[in-house]
């Protein structure tokens, strides 16, 4: 979450410290600001908030923005800050984990709660989406791997005992190794980044058919349409409008097309639709859109604890299934 104050500037003092150190020491007067605009996408392209701060007569302010002062329901600004809204890569893991509780929690020992499952559908794509990310930030790819490949077998027990049941779950393998497939192509597909334009086709087309093959014959979590999911966002990195248009399509194709499955029937202006239940993932574009790359609160121990969450909570979950 962004934090952030306006204030001025009204002098200098010095303070001593207990070792008798002399300090010297800005004196800031910090606010009261207050909130003169919320900027939105649907209205303008972006989300943000405008802060006012320090007040001025009404006779010094154009006619513009005294309307604009109008509209807010405040008194006259001298300063005017823009603030814009966006998600970190903190934010989004916790976002995830969130939903990803949520999900797991009605499959295990919550059922008939289907709420709990709707918002579990947004946290593969955030989680597909910082797969991706994690590839293009980390500093060295083989520990990202080793990493991930360490907390896939670490985790496949915990996720047989609460998914299947059973200690041995052949058919259905836990998600981190959806991200480890995944990833392997990415690599492939940036290793020939520097090859004629035909070499790329046609190792983004054999990278596709893989995918698709892949998936199922190795049984990893949402299949072919979960590495397909990374994959959307490897492909449609970027802040462009067709990178935004492609990732909605390909969500739109995964999650309603080749994922489909249960739905509700809901009445819309007299007209019956049926909404999928897994539709609710392309939920998940709103907070990875809003995504710009900051990485936010980090240290050693978050960084590890994402990756134990999963095994953890599906231990968890797992054992109080059967009490």
């Amino acid at each position: 979450m962004k934090k952030a104050i306006l204030g001025k500037k009204i002098g200098m003092t010095q303070i001593f410290r207990e070792d008798g150190t002399l300090v010297p020491v800005t004196v800031l007067e910090a606010g009261p600001c207050v909130v003169t605009q919320v900027k939105t996408i649907e209205n303008d392209g972006y989300e943000a908030v405008q802060v006012g701060f320090a007040d001025i007569k009404e006779k010094n302010v154009n006619k513009p923005m005294k309307g604009h002062f109008e509209k807010a329901g405040v008194s006259a600004k001298r300063f005017l800050k823009e603030f814009k809204l966006e998600t970190t890569s903190f934010s989004l893991h916790i976002m995830a984990m969130l939903f990803m509780l949520c999900d797991h929690l009605w499959g295990t020992i919550i059922n008939g709660n289907d709420w709990l499952t709707c918002i579990g559908r947004l946290t593969f794509p955030i989680y597909a989406f910082m797969i991706v990310e994690g590839y293009f930030h980390t500093k060295d790819f083989e520990k990202y791997v080793k990493r991930l490949l360490l907390f896939a077998v670490v985790s496949e027990i915990p996720f047989n005992i609460a998914m299947g049941s059973s200690v041995f779950y052949p058919l259905h393998q836990n998600v981190l190794w959806t991200f480890l497939i995944a990833l392997g192509l990415i690599h492939w597909n940036e290793k020939v980044k520097e090859n004629k334009l035909w070499k790329r086709i046609l190792v983004g087309i054999a990278t596709i058919a893989i995918a698709y093959i892949g998936g199922i014959i190795t049984f990893v979590d949402y299949y072919n349409a979960g590495i397909l999911m990374v994959l959307t966002f490897y492909f449609f990195r970027g802040k462009k409008w067709w990178h935004y248009l492609g990732q909605l399509l390909c969500m739109w194709y995964i999650n309603i097309e080749l994922l489909g499955g249960f739905g509700y029937e809901v009445d819309l202006f007299g007209i019956t639709q049926f909404i999928t239940r897994q539709g609710f993932a392309l939920l998940a574009l709103i907070p990875i859109w809003l995504y710009r790359g900051k990485q936010g609160y980090h240290n050693k121990i978050l960084q590890y604890g994402y990756y134990v969450f999963y095994p953890l909570h599906l231990l968890i979950l797992g054992v109080l299934k059967f009490l």
